[in-house]
């Protein structure tokens, strides 16, 4: 079984073409580096951008498989949520495809490509625990089967990533900022500054990262004459320091809630053995070293994609294609891309109007 996976949901032109061996044939990225004057992705921008590159990505990708585009058995395409545009563009190349080849289209949620990914390169089986971390999306969830999702906590404001490159923004680290953040956090002191945990102390498993983001504003505030960020002249070593702070403060919120969540996983799916990692953030090392050592002390195995599949990419929207291919699931024609599309939209929800609680 093989099947194409296109991604172009934000800032990230991405085709792929994977098998039931779990073999990547062939891929093809290309990030818009249009947006970096802007500080953030520009969504006229990027649907623009996809549009002039997707023909171009495709043919590459093909190229590297050294197959025809009549051997796929399935044509999937990250279909939501996302910049609307960029996702459109995605769509409808899959359908105009799916048409000419006489292959089923499968949709594909965004967020089940980053779900599913670490089950590539691991042997990750469902129930599993997940922590789905991105620029855009901030989510703990158990992944009982492709599919089927509950969600046992969310942020009620910015996502984990998201504050990484405001942050970034803030001490003019530029766009996006989250590896700047991590690279200049290796040399700083995670000590030096305190920085409020919001939500830590609530039963339940939502995060919270808007008044993390704001207490760094105000630190570097102290550095302006007249208060504006903008005329900021913090010294390096600051701002190494105020990098290792947050990113400390970050992971430990995030870790805290995972193991609340932890509790809840083995109380309810006692056969479940992961934890899992995913999204742009997951790349983090930092990060990842923390959740191993909260696996290990939970009696879990932890599992994180490789980090070049952490980010937006093709092979992730080609694989849960595949995945759901061969369930039996593909999607009519007129499918719509949607901007929004929560994750387990048709899942039963986590106890308590804010999440599970442990």
């Amino acid at each position: 079984m093989i099947v194409l996976g296109i991604e172009s949901s934000c800032d990230e032109t991405a085709a792929a073409i994977v098998n039931d061996k779990k073999e990547i044939l062939g891929e093809a990225l290309l990030s818009q580096a249009e947006h970096k004057a802007f500080g953030g992705v520009v969504p006229e921008i990027a649907a623009r951008a996809h549009l002039e590159h997707i023909d171009n990505i495709l043919e590459q990708c093909f190229a590297k498989s050294k197959i025809k585009m009549s051997d796929v058995d399935a044509i999937a395409a990250s279909s939501g949520p996302g910049l609307i545009g960029g996702v459109i563009v995605g769509v409808m190349t899959a359908k105009a495809l799916s048409i000419a080849l006489n292959k089923p289209f499968v949709a594909v949620n965004h967020l089940e490509g980053h779900a599913l990914a670490a089950r590539i390169s691991n042997d990750v089986r469902f129930p599993y625990l997940l922590l789905l971390v991105s620029g855009g999306h901030c989510q703990i969830l158990v992944v009982k089967d492709v599919g089927e999702y509950e969600r046992l906590g969310t942020t009620i404001d910015d996502a984990a990533g998201e504050a990484f490159d405001k942050v970034a923004k803030m001490l003019g680290l530029g766009y996006p900022g989250g590896v700047a953040v991590e690279k200049l956090a290796l040399s700083g002191d995670e000590t030096r500054f305190t920085l409020p945990k919001p939500l830590i102390g609530t039963p339940d498993c939502n995060l919270s990262f808007s008044g993390l983001k704001t207490a760094v504003r105000k630190i570097v505030e102290t550095y302006s004459p007249d208060g504006d960020i903008a005329h900021a002249d913090i010294p390096a070593r600051d701002v190494a320091d105020i990098c290792a702070c947050f990113q400390y403060t970050a992971t430990d919120c995030l870790c805290r809630k995972l193991s609340r969540a932890i509790k809840y996983f083995k109380e309810n799916y006692p056969e479940g053995k992961n934890l899992v990692v995913s999204g742009g953030v997951a790349a983090n090392t930092y990060l990842r070293t923390k959740l191993q050592k909260l696996a290990d002390e939970n009696g879990l195995i932890f599992a994180a994609p490789p980090i070049r599949f952490c980010t937006d990419n093709g092979v992730m929207v080609a694989w849960a294609g595949l995945e759901r291919f061969r369930k039996g699931y593909t999607s009519p024609l007129d499918f719509k891309p949607r901007p929004r599309w929560p994750l387990d939209a048709n899942a039963p929800k986590a106890a308590g109007a804010g999440g599970v609680k442990a």
